[in-house]
């Protein structure tokens, strides 16, 4: 089974149906459904989504969307462990950015599918855009 990590720059072109990148990251998304695939995304990439979804389409709807997803997909932990790994990492400048990468690993990703490909400079896992996963996936 193969275990992937969605960043937060998917779900919300998903949420917000914000295009060109709406197909290809709702065809991503669609993995959930597949036996041999199970996303994750971190409680960091969630509150990102939900932040622009609200602005977009207000707290009710925004609620909803989230809870959809959450049927979805798994959300991995982010604990003091984590935090410590991304703070303690010295090529990572984004301790964000840190916290979704050590979180991805510890649920066992081998991909991150981000359009930030640059902000995962120091990953030893492979981190591919939506066009790129769809490609090879």
């Amino acid at each position: 089974m193969k275990q992937v990590f969605i960043d937060a720059n998917v779900l919300v072109a998903v949420m917000n149906k914000e295009y060109p990148l709406f197909s290809d990251a709702a065809r991503v998304l669609s993995f959930a459904d597949r036996s041999d695939y199970k996303l994750f995304t971190s409680p960091v990439c969630l509150a990102i989504a939900f932040y622009f979804a609200e602005k977009k389409s207000g707290t009710s709807l925004a609620k909803k969307k989230l809870k959809l997803l959450l049927d979805h997909i798994k959300v991995t932990t982010v604990d003091d462990k984590i935090v410590r790994q991304a703070l303690s990492n010295a090529p990572i400048h984004d301790v964000g950015d840190g916290m979704q990468y050590y979180s991805a690993i510890l649920s066992g990703c081998t991909y991150i599918v981000t359009e930030d490909k640059d902000d995962f400079y120091f990953s030893d896992i492979d981190i591919v855009s939506c066009k790129e996963f769809l490609q090879t996936c």
